[in-house]
């Protein structure tokens, strides 16, 4: 009788966790889903939002459906959305979030994304990509020779970010980068240039959110090296002074591939200013070098040459950060961690801080290979 009794309590259990999980139950057939998000200002300075949605079917020749339009916040804009398409907007299946710069112009910014954090019907798991142009041009940007545009800008940021030439930043990390106060927020940059889209490297904001600066694909792998999460295979490329040029050709250029790096960052106060002295030790391969050179003799050398410009340029890419007050490489938190007392009274303005820190980098490049020819 008790067995019986408690089967039939399991059974009403489970009724009513079925009843309630299918509340809010949606047939696919009535559900769109945007694979991408656009956020932007207008030209009078009012909030735009756009959403791009694919289109399965053989009969339409267009592989995807724009929409957008005014609203005040995420939220309100979805009976918008649902307006523009044949069914019930879902943000579950987000891909990219794309950000127009003119937005960036204005700090606090970030709040306007407060709904993809606290409904968990949306998902955080997108990458976030500033776009240097009205967020418009892009998401009307359709080519027949081309992927769906949130596939292809995806697949852009993935390739690039493994080769640590910009950012794979999804919604979630540029959560943990606005609220930690050690350090600035970065994510991927994409141009249109010439009505093609090209993927620049990173864009840098302060920590209030606004933007502040743009690294090439090279600085971003510099700034890779120096946040300690450069991958094996990071590429770069200098000219190397006094080596002749040949007519219109660069053949003073050295290229090389970083196989090994280990970066060790020393922290400390002194003098009422923070110091911070980076040790660099990288294996490299040479994938590349114009001029006539003969490495196996002389490697000393042309690892000294090359470590002086890509010093040089990594110093450089620093002082742009100080000149900016922005901290994209997070030595807050290694101030907060070795100098807790110091950080605690310039957290809220580290920028300001940072500015004023003395930061020294020492580089050592050991050539590992140098290919199969002389």
């Amino acid at each position: 009788m008790k067995l019986h009794l408690r089967k039939c309590l399991i059974i009403l259990a489970v009724i009513c966790l079925s009843a309630c999980g299918c509340s809010d139950e949606l047939s696919l057939e009535n559900a769109a889903t945007p694979l991408a998000l656009g956020i932007d200002l207008d030209e009078n300075d009012k909030f735009q939002y756009y959403i791009t949605i694919p289109v399965f079917s053989k009969n339409i020749n267009k592989k995807s459906q724009q929409g957008g339009g005014k609203a005040f916040t995420l939220r309100q804009s979805n009976s918008q959305q649902d307006a523009q398409t044949a069914g019930s907007v879902q943000g579950r299946n987000y891909q990219v979030l794309l950000i127009g710069k003119r937005l960036l112009e204005h700090e606090d910014w970030f709040r306007m994304l407060d709904v993809l954090f606290r409904d968990p019907r949306n998902t955080v798991m997108d990458r976030v990509i500033v776009i240097d142009s009205p967020v418009s041009e892009i998401i009307y940007l359709n080519k027949d020779d081309q992927p769906q545009l949130p596939i292809l800008l995806r697949g852009m940021v993935e390739t690039k970010s493994k080769k640590s030439e910009t950012y794979a930043t999804t919604v979630q990390d540029l959560h943990q980068l606005f609220y930690e106060k050690g350090i600035s927020p970065y994510m991927a940059e994409v141009k249109i240039v010439k009505k093609e889209l090209r993927l620049e490297g990173s864009a840098l904001l302060n920590s209030r959110g606004k933007y502040e600066k743009s690294l090439n694909a090279q600085e971003t792998a510099l700034l890779h090296v120096l946040q300690k999460k450069a991958k094996p295979g990071v590429s770069f490329s200098y000219r190397i002074p006094g080596e002749p040029n040949i007519g219109p050709f660069a053949t003073d250029m050295l290229s090389f591939t970083a196989n090994k790096i280990k970066t060790k960052i020393a922290t400390s106060y002194q003098n009422g200013r923070f110091v911070f002295d980076f040790h660099i030790k990288m294996t490299i391969g040479l994938s590349e070098h114009l001029f006539p050179y003969d490495v196996a003799n002389d490697a000393n050398k042309l690892e000294k040459q090359a470590a002086e410009q890509m010093k040089a340029q990594m110093e450089q890419v620093i002082r742009s950060f100080q000149k900016h007050q922005i901290d994209p490489i997070g030595l807050g938190i290694y101030a907060r961690a070795f100098e807790y007392k110091a950080f605690k009274k310039v957290e809220d303005h580290w920028g300001e801080a940072f500015e004023d820190a003395d930061v020294h980098v020492k580089l050592d490049l050991t050539i590992g290979a140098m290919g199969p020819i002389r």
